[in-house]
C-alpha cells in the first residue's frame, strides 16, 4: 500500500500533465466531443492549445462551428469562470474520410509537430491507413470505439479480437464493388451484429492494433453513452441519438410498447463519465506508456446495474409527475419480449391511428404527416431494440486499475466510478434534461403541462364512468397495461387517477394540449356514448386537434 502511495506521488498529476501541452480532437462537434473539449479547458486551464478538426458544414466555417459550440448550455459555466480560454481552441478544417484527414499540408505539419495527445472520437474505419504516416513516437493516442464493437460475443474482454476477414482485404474490396454486390456481402461479414457501425468499430480496432507497434495507443469502449451525471450541468444531452430519443417519445406519449428485456442491463454509462475516463486513459498511457494497447471497457453493468425495467419505470414516473407540454397520449411504455405483441401494438396503437389522423388531415386540405413521423419514429427504436433486448457481460479490470493509480485529488476531478451514480437521480435528471436542453422546455411552463395531463386523465375517468367498453379501452391503450415481465398494474397511472379528486382540471378544454389516448377510438361502443361524443365534439371546437397537430409531433421529430 505505501508503494503504492509512493508511486501516486511521484506521478505527475492530470492537470500538470497536460500543462502546456497541445492536442488534437476530431469528432469535437459530436455529444462526446464536445464535452471532452469542455471538461479539457476547466480542469487544465494551463492546457496549451486544442486543435480541433471540424468539417466546413453548408457554408457554416469551421471557426464559425465553433464559436457555435462555446454558446451553448454546456459551456455556459466555462465562459463566466475562464472566459479567455476560447482563444485555446483551433479549429482546423477537415473531413475525416479524406487522405490526410483533408487538412492541408501546413496544418498536418503543425499538428505533427505541435500536438502531444490525440483523442480521437469521430467514426471512421479508414482514418489509421493515414495515422501511421502523422501520429509519431511522443504522441499519446485516445481511440474512442465502442463496448458493442464485439456485440457478437456475450463476454466481452478488453482485448482487440481478431475479426473473421482481415480489414484490409475488406477495404481494398469496397473500393471496386458496386452498391448492390457491396449490400449482399455485408448481410453475410456482420453475421449476427445489428449493423455496420459495431462491425467497422471492430474493424477498426483491428487495424490499430496493427499499425500501433511500438506507439502509446490506447482504446476507450464506452457502452450506451447518456445524459451528464454531474459536470457541468445535470442531465446536459444535445441530440435526440440512443436512449434520449427513447426517452423523449416515451414523455411525448409517442412510443406505447418496443422489443425488450425488462430485465436485462441498460448498459448507461453517462457522458461525463466517459469523457473523465478518456482523460484518465491518455494521462496514464503517456506516463506510463504501457508495453501493449491498453483497451478499456467504459461501462456500468458490472459494477452498478441498471435495468431496462428501472429505466421504463423510472421515465414513466418522471413524465406522469413533470410531463412534456404538448403530449400525444397518456405516457405509458412498455417493454415486451413478445414479438407478436409489439407488432399487434405497431399496428392497432401506432400505424392505424397514423393513417386516420392523416386521412382527417386530407379531409382538412392539410398535408399528411403522422405516417411519415411514424416511420421514423419506428426506424430509431428498431435501432435501439437489439440493445434493450439483449445482455452482455463486460469485462471492467483495466478500469478498475486506473482508479487505482489516481491521486485523491485527481479522483475528485475526474472521477470515473460508475459505482457512484444513483440511478433514480441520475434518471430525474436525464428526463429533466431532456425537456430543458432538447425540447427547449422551461421549468416555468410545468404548472401548465400539468394541468393538461390531469384534463387528459379526466377524460380517461369519464370513459370508464360512462361506458363498460372504456374501460377495456383505457387498459388497451396502456392506461392500466401490465408490465411485460414484472406482472402488476402501473401503480403511476392509479396514483394519477385518484389524485384527481382534488386536481385542478381546467375549466375548458382549451387548456388541454394533450389528445385522448388513440386506441380508445378504435373500439366502436365508445363512438356511441353520448357523452363521449360530447366530449369529442367540444375538443374540436375548442381547436384542440389543430393545437396538437402543429405542436405534439413535430416539436418531437
Amino acid at each position: 500500500m505505501a508503494a503504492s502511495t509512493n508511486a501516486q506521488s511521484k506521478r505527475l498529476s492530470i492537470p500538470e500533465f497536460f500543462r502546456g501541452k497541445n492536442i488534437f480532437i476530431t469528432g469535437v462537434t459530436g455529444f462526446m466531443g464536445k464535452v471532452l473539449l469542455e471538461k479539457l479547458l476547466r480542469s487544465c486551464p494551463e492546457i496549451g492549445n486544442c486543435y480541433v478538426l471540424v468539417r466546413p458544414k453548408k457554408g457554416v466555417q469551421p471557426r464559425d462551428r465553433v464559436k457555435d459550440i462555446f454558446n451553448s448550455k454546456l459551456f455556459e459555466k466555462l465562459c463566466e469562470e475562464q472566459p479567455g480560454l476560447q482563444s485555446k481552441v483551433i479549429p482546423i478544417s477537415g473531413d475525416i474520410l479524406e487522405p490526410h484527414f483533408g487538412m492541408s499540408v501546413e496544418d498536418q505539419h503543425r499538428v505533427c509537430e505541435d500536438v502531444s495527445v490525440v483523442f480521437h472520437s469521430a467514426a471512421t474505419v479508414k482514418f489509421d491507413e493515414e495515422l501511421k504516416l502523422s501520429v509519431q513516437m511522443n504522441v499519446s493516442l485516445v481511440h474512442v470505439s465502442t463496448a458493442y464493437a464485439n456485440c457478437d460475443r456475450d463476454q466481452v474482454a478488453e482485448r482487440v479480437y481478431e475479426p473473421p476477414l482481415h480489414p484490409r482485404k475488406l477495404i481494398d474490396a469496397v473500393e471496386w464493388m458496386d452498391t448492390e454486390t457491396i449490400g449482399a456481402l455485408t448481410t453475410k461479414l456482420i453475421g449476427s451484429r445489428p449493423n455496420t457501425y459495431t462491425y467497422t468499430k471492430a474493424m477498426a480496432e483491428s487495424l490499430l492494433l496493427e499499425e500501433a507497434q511500438g506507439l502509446p495507443i490506447a482504446i476507450v469502449r464506452p457502452s450506451i453513452v447518456g445524459a451528464s451525471w454531474e459536470e457541468p450541468v445535470p442531465g446536459w444531452v444535445d441530440n435526440l441519438n440512443g436512449p434520449t430519443g427513447l426517452l423523449v417519445a416515451i414523455g411525448k406519449g409517442l412510443l406505447r410498447c418496443m422489443h425488450g428485456n425488462f430485465h436485462a442491463t441498460a448498459d448507461v454509462v453517462p457522458v461525463d463519465i466517459a469523457t473523465n475516463a478518456m482523460i484518465v486513459v491518455a494521462w496514464y498511457t503517456a506516463v506510463e506508456r504501457p508495453s501493449t494497447v491498453m483497451v478499456y471497457n467504459c461501462t456500468t453493468g458490472q459494477m452498478n446495474r441498471l435495468t431496462w425495467g428501472q429505466v421504463e419505470r423510472m421515465s414513466h414516473k418522471f413524465f406522469m409527475k413533470n410531463p412534456c407540454n404538448t403530449v400525444a397520449r397518456i405516457p405509458n411504455p412498455r417493454f415486451t419480449v413478445s414479438n407478436l405483441r409489439k407488432t399487434i401494438s405497431l399496428v392497432f396503437d401506432h400505424f392505424i391511428p397514423a393513417y386516420v389522423m392523416d386521412a382527417y388531415l386530407r379531409l382538412l386540405g392539410r398535408r399528411p404527416m403522422f405516417v411519415r413521423l411514424q416511420d421514423r419514429l419506428w426506424k430509431a427504436v428498431r435501432s435501439l431494440e437489439f440493445f434493450t433486448s439483449h445482455q452482455w457481460n463486460f469485462c471492467n479490470d483495466n478500469i478498475f486499475m486506473l482508479l487505482t493509480k489516481l491521486s485523491a485529488e485527481d479522483k475528485k476531478t475526474f472521477p470515473f466510478d460508475p459505482r457512484s451514480i444513483d440511478w433514480s437521480q441520475y434518471m430525474e435528471n436525464y428526463c429533466l434534461g431532456a425537456k430543458q436542453f432538447v425540447l427547449k422546455e422551461e421549468i416555468s411552463e410545468l404548472p401548465k403541462a400539468r394541468i393538461a395531463l390531469q384534463s387528459s386523465l379526466a377524460h380517461a375517468c369519464v370513459q370508464v364512468a360512462t361506458n363498460p367498453a372504456g374501460f377495456e379501452a383505457v387498459v388497451c391503450s396502456g392506461g392500466l397495461e401490465t408490465s411485460s415481465q414484472k406482472g402488476d398494474y402501473s401503480p403511476f397511472f392509479v396514483e394519477s387517477l385518484a389524485g384527481l379528486g382534488t386536481a385542478n382540471v381546467p375549466e375548458s378544454p382549451h387548456a388541454c394540449s394533450v389528445l385522448v389516448p388513440w386506441t380508445t377510438y378504435l373500439f366502436l361502443p365508445n363512438f356511441f356514448s353520448p357523452v363521449h361524443l360530447l366530449l369529442l365534439t367540444m375538443h374540436q371546437l375548442c381547436g384542440l386537434k389543430d393545437l396538437w397537430m402543429q405542436n405534439s409531433l413535430a416539436a418531437v421529430l
